[in-house]
């Protein structure tokens, strides 16, 4: 009975809230007055800044770049960083999850804290859950100071807050950024969560971040200094309940229990192995070249931001026309008519254009191939190339499941396909220069949600991601034809080519599914 009267208490106690919320209306508390706060800018003394300072040095003008294309890897430098920040740490992302990472580098960053490094944590607010006690005990630290993007006045189920505030609560922050002592940064697509940072063979996703220094670490700094004081950006204590005596020792329970998981001491061998640890050591190289910041006028995250201050312009704008080759790989790929119509005028001109997407098997938000879906037949005809990445165990069938749960912790989102999934957002033009960030190339990227990148001048760093569609993308991914009227689905297996006549991994109502969520008015929230 009592398991049974709990979920009807929390439902009726939901019901109460819309109530009470719609008579009241939907009202945040004041924002103004925020304790001010910049980037640090003298920390060329500090152990990052002596690694990085002579370097830069040498490289006038010019930052050091190293890709960061492996999961494990990419959790490693994230936690050197952590442990190596000697006066201020500037932490912006759109997930952090309660799991074996999160939960490690929230730890880490509380130790940081205790020994006098001053902590910035930004936060987009919709991809916090379950973190409401340990944000709000973390933010009472005297070195730590929370922010949450556009937050959720309800709390619990904050679902509601979409019903009361539509408009704003659909605007996200996506921009992630991972920058210590202001001498050294990480940005990219990866958000903080174990499926990020290769918890399993069988939930991950594919991802690339990079790690920078030298002159592009200012203006990622300047970048979260706006961020940090935009009209979206409010202190957790504003927001979140007030934490109980034990919430921030509770962290350090966690964090304890997880640092005994076998995924932990596989992140620890990867810290003691890693690349970073070279560098930051001086041992290992990085690619000197120019590299230039671009991102969102936070504005946008309230729809106030002019045109011309919104990184999609900005991005085709730095980019200029490509002349002979551009290679795109996108976990969300849904180009709008005017996408199809641009990338078609490219090709008309004589650019080679190949596309890296995920197949529906792969997609962890299947209802975005929907979205994708009818471009293919229009690229295609104009010569595109497309592949789409295969996922974990490819024979299996795409699962379009709805949310469940077991034993108490959810399995899977509604439409969510199984398998590995494409999250990287990079591409490059002519061999010369390169994207990365977290822009995808659908309309939410475009129009709603707020994004960042690394514009590479680099003909190495090109030229390899390049490269990849010469000699590595056929063995991770489908390529998609023309067969007359119809898609065939090329697969590269040791036993030679199989063609794949409907779409890899699915049955009749999987595709009938896809093929009635295709005709629905819904690509703008994409």
């Amino acid at each position: 009975m009592i398991e049974v009267l709990g979920p009807l208490v929390e439902v009726l106690l939901a019901i109460a809230l819309v109530v009470l919320v719609l008579r009241l209306g939907n009202p945040l508390p004041p924002l103004d007055p925020r304790p001010a706060s910049l980037a640090l800018a003298d920390t060329g003394d500090t152990r990052l800044g002596r690694a990085f300072v002579p370097m830069a040095a040498r490289h006038p003008g010019l930052s050091g770049i190293y890709p960061l294309d492996d999961a494990h890897e990419a959790f490693a430098a994230r936690l050197l960083l952590v442990r190596r920040a000697e006066r201020s740490l500037d932490l912006q992302s759109y997930i952090w999850h309660r799991d074996i990472s999160g939960t490690l580098l929230l730890d880490e960053m509380r130790k940081a804290a205790d020994r006098g490094v001053r902590v910035r944590l930004l936060l987009d607010d919709n991809g916090i859950a379950g973190l409401d006690q340990i944000l709000a005990a973390l933010d009472t630290h005297p070195n730590i100071e929370v922010r949450l993007f556009n937050p959720f006045v309800i709390r619990r189920p904050k679902g509601i807050g979409y019903l009361l505030d539509f408009r704003r609560l659909n605007r996200r922050m996506h921009n992630k950024s991972f920058t210590a002592d202001n001498q050294a940064t990480i940005i990219g697509g990866r958000n903080v969560g174990d499926e990020y940072f290769g918890a399993n063979e069988k939930a991950i996703f594919a991802d690339l971040d990079v790690f920078a220094a030298g002159a592009v670490v200012p203006q990622v700094s300047a970048d979260f200094d706006r961020y940090w004081a935009c009209g979206s950006a409010y202190p957790a204590a504003r927001i979140l309940p007030p934490p109980t005596r034990d919430s921030l020792a509770a962290l350090g329970v966690e964090a304890e229990t997880a640092s005994r998981d076998p995924l932990a001491r596989e992140y620890a061998k990867a810290v003691a192995d890693s690349v970073v640890r070279r560098l930051l050591a001086g041992d290992a190289a990085l690619e000197w070249a120019p590299v230039v910041l671009i991102s969102d006028d936070p504005a946008k995250g309230l729809g106030t931001a002019a045109l011309h201050a919104l990184l999609g312009p900005r991005l085709a704008a730095a980019i200029g026309q490509p002349k002979s080759e551009l290679g795109l790989v996108s976990g969300y790929f849904v180009p709008t008519g005017a996408g199809v119509a641009a990338f078609s005028a490219m090709a008309l001109r004589g650019t080679k254009i190949q596309i890296m997407t995920n197949a529906l098997r792969a997609n962890d938000i299947a209802v975005v191939h929907a979205g994708y879906a009818p471009s293919r037949k229009p690229l295609l005809k104009m010569g595109i190339r497309l592949w789409e990445m295969k996922g974990t165990n490819p024979g299996k069938r795409a699962k379009l499941k709805f949310t469940r749960r077991r034993n108490g912790k959810r399995n899977g989102t509604i439409f969510r396909s199984s398998g590995s999934a494409l999250h990287a957002k990079t591409f490059t033009v002519d061999r010369e220069r390169m994207f990365v960030g977290s822009f995808n190339f659908d309309p939410r990227s475009l129009h709603t949600n707020t994004e960042m990148g690394f514009i590479i001048d680099s003909p190495l760093l090109a030229g390899r991601l390049q490269d990849m569609f010469v000699h590595d993308v056929a063995s991770v991914a489908y390529e998609v034809r023309l067969e007359g009227r119809r898609l065939i689905w090329i697969e590269q297996t040791p036993g030679g080519e199989v063609v794949h006549r409907h779409e890899p991994g699915t049955g009749p109502l999987q595709r009938l599914i896809m093929a009635v969520l295709s005709h629905l008015p819904v690509k703008w929230l994409l």
